[in-house]
């Protein structure tokens, strides 16, 4: 039975107030800023967002640590980052995301290796400075390869105060030529990772590009075609993806961060014409610096699904001149075979099936497009640590009526599907086998569910093949949800 958006509209306001009458009073007031429904023609979704997680609460977010050493500066390949504190942080961020890169490890890439420096009590009360000078020592002759060093704080090197910049320009001059740089991106700074993506860019500006002798690579020669691919981490290859379809428009990728990305790449992007920002949230900070200090325009793209591909190469296109348009159109038509053929294999099985996002960074609203492509309905959505310009850029993608809902909550989330009963969440690890013992199809949208990639055509055809053998597996017919179950 189909549901009018004002029906649907006022079964959202029913079920949020049902929802924030479990809480205290004070902490409801707090929460109903955060969960709304999406009108159309406002000018953003209606939530507050950016705002520090309620004691006692489950949130879903991670530290600023989490944001600078997991998400910016971990993928960079050939650069040692070292958990700079005790070994629990360090431990739990080498268990990070898919990001892909060639190289061979631990000769000159070091993404899934974990350097820390293992804190212990004297470590806390006479500082840590001298054996993170010693660290740096070791790092060098163990792995002469390495193209920098980078200082990923944790929380007691904040509340102790060592003085890692001291430590980092000793070094840099030590070893001459090599980039040794410090990151305040202690975990208790901030709301959330969101101000680690900051911290992690404001490194970048501050260590890389205002510390770049321009003639250091005579070698690089410019073209007009010069972009950089910014904030894409390569997830399940992701990259990869975005580049090679880019390049067959005729673009060069001088730089890609920071997934399979080099300091190297790091140093050449200020010489791109045009920086090519996929996720806005982390690299939106470090795009607008390069506008301001080297007048490189910026623009963002969205690669997922093939509706939101072709709106994005015509727009990269645009900036350029008519071969890079003509070249664009001819590859558009290229793969509209493919596009093709995925729809009708997967679009009759998936259409109408419904799916609720919670994500970080740009998924819950950058996916969408992807899930329409299959005749699919994205009725929730929300981010972990969004801040209000995503919200405002989501008003681009979402439906009149959907559900919005900011930072939420464990039991928000839990009692939102059981009431809605989507037939496919897409969210984390932290939630994805919560909703599967609840009989709830699910994909882990932050690394592809050990899949991917989900970037470009290929990635469109991967994407739809993952979420019909989500949705269609016989598996959910032998678990059925609690509620369901007879007492």
């Amino acid at each position: 039975m189909s549901v009018t958006v004002e029906e649907r509209k006022a079964a959202n306001k029913a079920l949020i107030d049902e929802v924030l009458k479990a809480y205290p009073e004070k902490m409801a007031k707090r929460r109903a800023k955060h969960l709304g429904t999406f009108e159309d023609g406002k000018p953003d979704c209606g939530v507050k967002s950016n705002i520090k997680s309620l004691p006692g609460v489950m949130t879903i977010r991670g530290c600023a640590y989490a944001g600078s050493k997991g998400v910016v500066w971990g993928p960079i390949k050939d650069m040692i980052h070292i958990s700079h504190g005790p070994v629990g942080c360090g431990q739990y961020s080498w268990a990070a995301r898919r990001n892909y890169y060639i190289g061979t490890t631990g000769i000159d890439t070091f993404v899934t290796m974990q350097f820390t420096s293992d804190f212990q009590e004297k470590d806390i009360v006479f500082g840590g400075d001298k054996k993170l000078d010693k660290i740096i020592d070791e790092i060098q002759e163990l792995f002469p390869l390495n193209k920098g060093i980078s200082i990923q704080s944790e929380c007691p090197i904040g509340l102790i105060g060592d003085d890692i910049e001291a430590v980092s320009k000793k070094k840099s001059a030590q070893y001459e030529g090599h980039t040794i740089l410090p990151v305040r991106c202690e975990g208790f700074r901030g709301v959330s990772q969101s101000l680690g993506h900051h911290l992690a860019n404001d490194a970048i500006r501050d260590w890389i590009f205002d510390k770049a002798d321009p003639d250091k690579r005579p070698e690089f020669v410019s073209t007009p075609y010069d972009v950089a691919i910014i904030g894409d981490y390569n997830i399940g290859g992701d990259a990869w993806s975005s580049r090679i379809l880019l390049e067959e428009i005729g673009l060069r990728v001088i730089a890609q961060w920071s997934g399979d990305g080099s300091i190297a790449e790091l140093e050449n992007t200020p010489k791109a014409k045009l920086n090519l920002l996929h996720c806005y949230r982390s690299m939106n900070y470090i795009s607008r610096h390069m506008e301001e200090k080297y007048c490189i325009p910026w623009a963002e793209y969205n690669f997922f699904g093939p509706s939101m591909i072709e709106k994005s190469l015509r727009e990269i296109a645009s900036h350029f001149d008519d071969t890079i348009k003509a070249n664009a159109e001819r590859v558009i038509a290229k793969y509209r075979p493919l596009v093709d053929a995925v729809n009708a294999k997967f679009r009759a099985r998936l259409q109408d099936k419904t799916v609720m996002l919670f994500v970080g960074g740009l998924r819950p609203r950058h996916v969408i497009g992807a899930y329409e492509d299959l005749g699919m309905k994205v009725v929730g959505t929300g981010y972990e640590f969004g801040h209000n310009d995503d919200y405002q850029r989501t008003t681009h993608y979402v439906k009149d009526g959907t559900l919005i809902y900011d930072d939420v909550t464990g039991y928000e989330f839990e009692r939102f599907v059981e009431q809605v009963q989507p037939d496919l969440v897409g969210s984390g690890i932290k939630e994805k086998y919560v909703f599967q013992k609840m009989g709830v199809p699910f994909r882990q949208m932050h690394s592809w569910d050990y899949s991917g990639p989900y970037h470009g055509y290929d990635g469109y055809a991967i994407f739809a093949r993952d979420m019909d053998m989500a949705i269609s597996s016989p598996v959910w017919g032998l678990a059925k949800a609690p509620w369901k179950k007879n007492p």
